[in-house]
């Protein structure tokens, strides 16, 4: 059994996209949610589907608790799933190449210290860019540097607000993150 372990800050599509895909597959489970907000929607849709929410501080997240939780649920990937913290180093050196993040602009352009959700799609609409997408990459010490898993494209020049740009990426992210995810496991 392939153990998955999110980490998520905020309503959850993408967690809801992730739990929903692997519920279907053999041989896949996804075995604990991770939350920093303890007001995540991501929390009531991993009680629908029976997975363990834990709820945790920053310092518990930087003194080694957090670790010792993950550690516990043996993952065979962490995923980042709408995670609005800097992810701590002793996760990362303890899961080399085995933690992973979606951004929603097409990487290296658009990253960055708070380069995310609607900061990431006014930015993109702002400078009238003609496309965006998602990148998904793997976590290191910095925002959003990580060695690149995928990236797709999507046009938008037809969009006529963030939100707009949005709704186009989020698209992408429920479409290829969970395939992306399977495709690390095999």
């Amino acid at each position: 059994m392939k153990n998955i372990i999110l980490f998520a800050s905020g309503g959850g599509s993408n967690a809801q996209r992730i739990m929903d895909y692997f519920g279907q597959r053999q041989g896949y489970q996804v075995s604990a949610l991770f939350t920093n907000n303890p007001n995540a929607g991501a929390i009531a849709i991993a009680g629908k589907h029976n997975v363990p929410s834990i709820i945790f501080t920053k310092e518990e997240l930087t003194n080694g608790s957090v670790l010792a939780k993950v550690k516990s649920y043996s993952p065979d990937i962490i995923v980042l799933a709408g995670f609005l913290w800097k992810f701590p180093a002793d996760i990362i050196r303890e899961y080399p190449q085995k933690v992973i993040n979606i951004h929603p602009a097409l990487l290296p352009a658009y990253g960055g210290k708070g380069m995310y959700g609607l900061n990431v799609h006014r930015a993109v609409h702002e400078n009238q860019e003609k496309e965006s997408g998602i990148t998904i990459h793997y976590v290191d010490d910095n925002y959003d540097e990580g060695n690149v898993i995928f990236q797709k494209a999507i046009a938008i020049e037809e969009c006529l607000s963030p939100e707009e740009v949005a709704l186009k990426v989020l698209t992408l992210e429920h479409e290829h993150f969970p395939k992306v995810i399977e495709e690390l496991l095999k």
